[in-house]
């Protein structure tokens, strides 16, 4: 897999991307490295990130609990009053080694520290190599409502490492598989067949789909960076998807759902909108539901339960001048961003689902 430069940031990959770690950092004046993991990846992941590092420098390891949850304002001001306790200055460069809340905070955090210091992300999950950690999107979420908070800027590098895949439980490498398979479906129609029919994930089929989607979305994000139209399509599914996921965090009586786990339905439901506005394929849109039936467990979601996920959908990032707007597929590969859908159609998308 080779190496590219995608929106600033340089994406490397296993054995080289080491390599290509090593030589930039001989090149820069860093003062020091903070290494940002949480619980998890400083357990199973460090060890064998350091091991491949290469510098002089002090390294120092801030460590933040894991989940969804801590994805928020208060873990950003532990974290900076790490670093400012640390003594890091603005030529301090932070690592952020974990899945796609850790590069999410992580980045966040360095661009606001001292006014931004330079960071690079190691993705540890299937989510965050084929989607958080590319692209430059930065942020925490506000109370339940995902990801009100950031900003857009690439860090220096990011360095897929796929070897980390195996620390994973199975339903972690399934709620990165849902964003692969949202990649298939907006922009390639045999890359989704190819994903569909691909039954055992072994090491060189995961570093075959994870290059394909990193590149699907490094096509995407250099054409748009800054999220004003075409890279809206990489919200298919989140709309309602990143809705259904905040409904599930904020509830004392629901199972939180994996971001993946919440996208996979919002695919459903976005698909079933697609055929009534846009005349979508029934035949696809029966296939699909099947295809994440297949990989994801049925979500029991109640009627009465349908107007609170709605309301949260105001909160949508895509949204202007009052308006929802959602991404809708004219066909695979082909995908149409700012619709608007009448309520009544997001009802029967919900039965449709529970069918």
């Amino acid at each position: 897999m080779q190496s590219f430069n995608s929106a600033g940031s340089r994406v490397c990959f296993n054995e080289q991307g080491y390599k290509d770690l090593n030589h930039f950092l001989s090149g820069q004046d860093y003062s020091k490295i903070f290494i940002l993991v949480d619980s998890n990846t400083h357990e199973f992941c460090l060890a064998t990130f350091l091991q491949e590092l290469e510098t002089e420098l002090i390294i120092e390891i801030i460590e933040i609990e894991p989940g969804e949850e801590q994805k928020t304002i208060e873990t950003c001001s532990g974290v900076w009053n790490a670093l400012s306790e640390l003594e890091a200055d603005r030529k301090a460069l932070m690592i952020n080694l974990g899945g796609g809340m850790v590069t999410d905070l992580g980045g966040f955090v360095a661009l606001t520290y001292k006014r931004g210091i330079d960071y690079i992300n190691v993705p540890t999950s299937l989510l965050a190599m084929v989607d958080a950690s590319v692209g430059g999107k930065t942020g925490v979420d506000l109370g339940k409502l995902k990801n009100q908070i950031g900003v857009i800027q690439a860090g220096k590098m990011v360095l897929i490492d796929t070897t980390f895949l195996a620390t994973l439980p199975h339903n972690e490498l399934l709620s990165g598989l849902a964003e692969v398979l949202k990649h298939g479906l907006i922009r390639d129609r045999d890359y989704w067949n190819k994903t569909i029919t691909t039954e055992a994930f072994d090491n060189d089929v995961l570093n075959e789909l994870i290059y394909k989607s990193v590149q699907i979305k490094h096509t995407v994000v250099t054409e748009d960076p800054e999220e004003r139209g075409l890279r809206k399509i990489l919200n298919f599914g989140h709309t309602l998807g990143h809705a259904i996921e905040s409904y599930f965090l904020q509830h004392p009586y629901k199972e939180h759902l994996l971001h993946g786990e919440a996208i996979a339905i919002g695919m459903v439901l976005e698909c079933y909108l697609s055929t009534q506005i846009l005349g979508f394929s029934k035949e696809d849109l029966d296939k699909i539901k099947y295809e994440m039936s297949r990989r994801f467990a049925k979500v029991e979601i109640e009627q009465e339960e349908i107007a609170s996920i709605i309301e949260l959908m105001k909160f949508d990032k895509k949204n202007s001048h009052g308006n929802i707007n959602f991404v809708l597929l004219k066909e695979i590969g082909h995908p149409e961003v700012d619709h608007q859908v009448a309520e009544e159609l997001i009802y029967k998308a919900f039965d449709y689902y529970a069918a």
